[in-house]
């Protein structure tokens, strides 16, 4: 297993009677995509304020690089976005970025390398203000590679980006990945998350309710069974997998089975005198997933 590069224990944040981020534990593994999924207002931010020292827990415990969180030697080897990029908008985005790497007594090659990174160089003398948003959200996550961190805490750098924009981000964070750096990305975009992450926490009301890889939340794949009478292919479906493998579900049947025992499904329909319409694989989206999960957690804490 990789070495941990974020760890955190119990880790919880109230405000007065509110309990934003309650007994939060996750890792983080040294070069891995980690999706920190949740809907608005679950705790995703407050989580990661936590992690980079902006605010101090509750209760419970986190390490950064094996550090405490906002400790000077993790601090200098993490990269942060989180609620968006603020810069001066009358600078342009070359002068922003200089501005930030001698405050960290970088030098101005970082700056260059950064811009390079998120593909702005050639539009680095141009002031922030005019930037789209999605400039905007390239030129943070730059501010954010200056001085090459070991790990990139980005907080839903997607946000309010168009489709274009949206792609673009993730291959950067995909590219990112690939040369080394290890990214702990929140979101809410599911879409996102399913086609970049390797592994994801999902949180919900301030509770983490798992931590697992994209393929094992979406579970093992089935097949979906579309004929006509229903009621005679479900019969025979049934006779072929067992009872409990065959569900009517959407118009169909959803079959607890890979996809390996299709053709002998499809011979057992179509000989049993029904019209076979469909028949596919059929996996669940990372989204169906999520929801199913979230609507769980809603009911049980009313």
């Amino acid at each position: 297993m990789r070495n941990q590069i974020v760890v955190t224990d119990g880790l919880t944040k109230r405000y007065g009677e509110q309990l934003a981020v309650d007994s939060v534990s996750l890792s983080v593994r040294a070069g891995e995509i980690y999706g920190f999924l949740g809907p608005n207002g679950a705790g995703k931010t407050t989580t990661l304020r936590m992690l980079v020292g902006l605010i101090r827990p509750t209760s419970g415990s986190a390490s950064v690089l094996g550090r405490d969180p906002g400790d000077p030697e993790s601090a200098h080897k993490t990269g942060v976005l989180i609620e968006g990029p603020g810069f001066y908008p009358y600078l342009s985005g070359r002068d922003n970025l200089r501005v930030m790497a001698r405050y960290r007594g970088l030098a101005d090659s970082h700056v260059e390398a950064a811009l390079e990174r998120v593909g702005l160089r050639g539009r680095g003398d141009d002031k922030f203000k005019t930037y789209s948003l999605g400039m905007k959200q390239r030129l943070g996550v730059g501010s954010a590679l200056l001085g090459e961190p070991d790990l990139l805490i980005l907080d839903e750098p997607t946000n309010g980006l168009d489709p274009a924009g949206m792609a673009e981000m993730r291959e950067l964070i995909v590219d990112l990945a690939a040369s080394g750096h290890s990214v702990l990305l929140s979101s809410h975009m599911l879409s996102e998350v399913q086609q970049i992450c390797d592994r994801v926490g999902v949180i919900s009301n301030g509770v983490l309710l798992v931590e697992s890889t994209v393929a094992e939340l979406r579970g093992a794949s089935t097949l979906f069974v579309r004929a006509e009478p229903l009621e005679i292919a479900l019969q025979v479906v049934r006779h072929v997998v067992g009872d409990r493998r065959a569900i009517v579900a959407a118009n169909g049947i959803r079959v607890d089975m890979s996809a390996d025992h299709a053709p002998a499904l499809a011979r057992a329909i179509v000989e049993s005198g029904a019209d076979l319409l469909e028949l596919r694989s059929d996996e669940r989206s990372l989204e169906e997933v999520f929801f199913e999960m979230t609507t769980t957690e809603k009911e049980l804490s009313k």
